[in-house]
């Protein structure tokens, strides 16, 4: 809340780590929180990409670190957080949005295919949760958005990995934030739908697979970037103070039939 008692989406002062952000939605994120006011810790494995993101957020006015790491590995996490903290001071916002999918039939999916995804969307999730929360439960505050998917809770053919790993990050995000509440930390996670990116782009030019998305979401359009920053901008700000534990939908009402 600010000074009247409105509520305030300002970040003034946080700084915010956001994982997977050299392009993409990641990166449309870390924008948008530095338009908002915070300093942003960029990770990715992009190097290239991640340093022309540093680039075009700190042309913004906002301190911003980038950092390469890998993190399906925890100590890669640890020297980041360790990075982060050095740098910064602190992390107030922590973003777990770095995810995978491999498209596969479930009689097809391959015991490679099944671990990358999990490791990349589960276990490197949860170790990113616990590397910050320490640092979070030592100052009492803190927040933390899980990026899931509408497929965490409906199914969508073709992604058995996908939607075992989103529907467990729907779990892992209502049991920190009853384990942290006490500590003073809000974990909240967004589930997306379709949303229209580079990486997307492909997949819409199957204009039968267009027709079927279209046709799932009630509100008739596919998702766009700013759908996804405006859910994140709120639960990192003061004016979610007394939610947790929550998965936010941004999805145009496609779970909802």
């Amino acid at each position: 809340m600010d000074q009247t008692g409105r509520p305030s989406f300002d970040l003034t002062g946080k700084v915010a780590l956001v994982t997977g952000s050299a392009r993409g939605i990641g990166f449309s994120i870390a924008s948008a929180l530095a338009a908002y006011g915070a300093d942003i810790v960029l990770c990715d494995i992009l190097i290239d990409e991640l340093e022309e993101s540093r680039e075009a957020i700190s042309g913004s006015g906002r301190r911003t670190l980038a950092v390469r790491a890998d993190i399906t590995k925890v100590e890669e996490i640890g020297a980041m957080v360790d990075r982060a903290i050095d740098e910064f001071g602190s992390i107030d916002i922590l973003v777990n949005n770095a995810g995978i999918n491999i498209t596969q039939w479930a009689v097809d999916v391959t015991e490679e295919a099944w671990d990358k995804v999990m490791n990349i969307n589960l276990k490197a999730v949860f170790f990113c949760c616990q590397a910050v929360g320490k640092t979070m439960i030592a100052r009492k505050s803190g927040k933390i958005i899980n990026v899931s998917s509408q497929t965490g809770t409906v199914a969508i053919p073709r992604r058995a990995a996908y939607c075992s790993s989103k529907g467990a990050v729907n779990q892992l995000t209502k049991l920190l934030a009853l384990e942290w509440a006490p500590h003073g930390i809000n974990v909240n996670a967004i589930a997306p739908t379709f949303i229209e990116t580079k990486f997307t782009e492909p997949m819409f030019k199957d204009e039968a697979f267009h027709r079927y998305v279209l046709g799932s979401i009630p509100l008739g359009r596919i998702g766009r970037p700013e759908d996804v920053t405006g859910a994140v901008v709120y639960l990192a700000s003061s004016a979610s103070d007394l939610v947790t534990g929550h998965v936010l939908l941004v999805d145009g009402g496609w779970t909802i039939q």
